[in-house]
């Protein structure tokens, strides 16, 4: 406003001195142009400068366009400088790393070495590099992460680098679960194929002539031939059951009918165990959305579990009944046995692929690990879930909670009439 009004002043001065003296109007044009730009030079001076400040290496903040840049990230990100000082970070980064005062050193956050002598080879180099940290708690959370320099002005270092986290955790756990199951996989089959080995080897020489010792060893590699086919058979369930995990059964079951069938396919089992199988049949149909073969599947495993386990307890009780949860309806059917029970620290991991309380007691009763696999994917495709109560010593209850039909919708013709 000042140089306006400047400028306003001496545009009158030139009319006048024009008007008072007309040959002296070129020297007073003259010198209303040295007026001008004495008055504009200085501000022209003052924007170059700012804009050279701006983009001097000597600046500590980021601008709002980098600010506005890590905003729009759905990942962890931090701006560095050349100090290692945290000069911004997005909302996610403090989501997942807790708060971060802006301007203290990165290494008060994060402790790894290799992080930080990336960070500094990058600011060295100018150029991107990347590191992995592994943290383990308070969760264990694996990261990739690349440092990246912010392009500066031309001829100038780069100020700021942008260290941007890319979370790995799935993908390692993934990885380590596939290498699990190989190797588990690999172990299991292994045994019994030793043992044909051994057997064969054996009746082809030493016992080739030897009736009772033919008969023992055939008897023995006929036990081994099932185990790996029964192994095999719950890899194969467990592969399909995986894949169709994503998709929910439409389909209509009443669990009453289920438990029943499972009950009369497990007689013979229980009876030769010196087990009563206590199921006494509702009046009211226990209708749920559930493919009934998978259902069977469930219960057929938890019931024979239940009297392999559970054979010191005399009986095995079933029952189904209606509950809540969080206010909504559900419907438990449980499976308790009355055996040695279940130590705590075991409990968690009962549904991991080959995971067994007693591998000697498990493999005595012919179990491949598999079973409490199956019964979770399958759970995890009817959106129910598995519930255990042990204790050691009283025996356990293996609860199935599956989300309860509204009542007009357990009439539905999609029912499956099961017998």
């Amino acid at each position: 406003m000042r140089r306006k009004r400047l400028t306003f002043i001496a545009a009158l001065a030139l009319l006048a001195l024009a008007a008072w003296y007309p040959q002296a109007a070129f020297a007073a044009a003259g010198v209303f142009a040295v007026i001008v730009l004495a008055i504009l030079w200085p501000s022209r001076e003052r924007t170059r400068r700012s804009e050279a400040d701006g983009r001097s290496a000597d600046q500590i903040w980021p601008d709002r366009g980098m600010k506005a840049v890590l905003e729009a990230l759905q990942e962890p990100a931090l701006i560095v400088d050349r100090e290692l000082l945290i000069r911004y970070r997005n909302p996610v980064s403090a989501v997942a790393f807790g708060n971060m005062a802006l301007a203290d050193p990165l290494s008060l956050r994060f402790r790894s070495p290799e992080l930080l002598a990336s960070i500094e080879a990058a600011i060295a180099n100018a150029a991107a590099t990347t590191a992995t940290l592994d943290e383990r708690r308070p969760i264990e959370r694996h990261w990739l992460i690349e440092i990246l320099p912010v392009p500066a002005y031309q001829g100038m270092q780069p100020n700021f680098f942008l260290v941007l986290f890319h979370d790995r955790t799935a993908e390692r756990r993934v990885e380590r679960m596939r290498s699990d199951f190989v190797a588990n996989a690999s172990h299991e089959l292994r045994t019994p194929l030793a043992s044909l080995a051994g057997f064969i080897e054996t009746l082809q020489g030493p016992a080739r002539d030897d009736p009772q010792a033919r008969d023992r060893f055939l008897a023995i590699m006929r036990e081994q031939a099932t185990r790996m086919s029964r192994l095999i058979d719950d890899l194969l369930s467990l592969s399909r059951i995986e894949m169709r995990r994503h998709v929910a059964p439409q389909a209509r079951a009443d669990l009453v009918a289920v438990i029943a069938k499972v009950r009369s396919q497990l007689g013979p089992l229980a009876e030769d165990l010196g087990l009563k199988l206590d199921f006494t049949p509702p009046n009211e149909r226990f209708v749920v959305v559930g493919d009934e073969d998978e259902l069977i599947q469930v219960f057929a495993n938890l019931i024979e579990n239940a009297c392999k386990y559970g054979a010191d307890g005399g009986k095995v009780e079933i029952a189904l009944e209606r509950s809540s949860e969080r206010g909504e309806p559900v419907i438990d059917a449980s499976v308790r046995d009355f055996g040695a029970g279940i130590p705590a620290e075991h409990v968690p991991r009962l549904t991991e692929r080959f995971y067994r309380v007693d591998v000697g007691n498990s493999r005595s009763k012919r179990g491949t690990g598999l079973g409490l696999s199956i019964v979770r994917n399958i759970l995890l495709r009817h959106k129910s879930r598995l519930i255990v109560d042990s204790v050691v010593g009283r025996g356990s209850t293996f609860t199935v909670r599956f989300p309860a039909l509204a009542q007009n919708d357990k009439e539905s013709p999609k029912i499956l009439e099961t017998s």
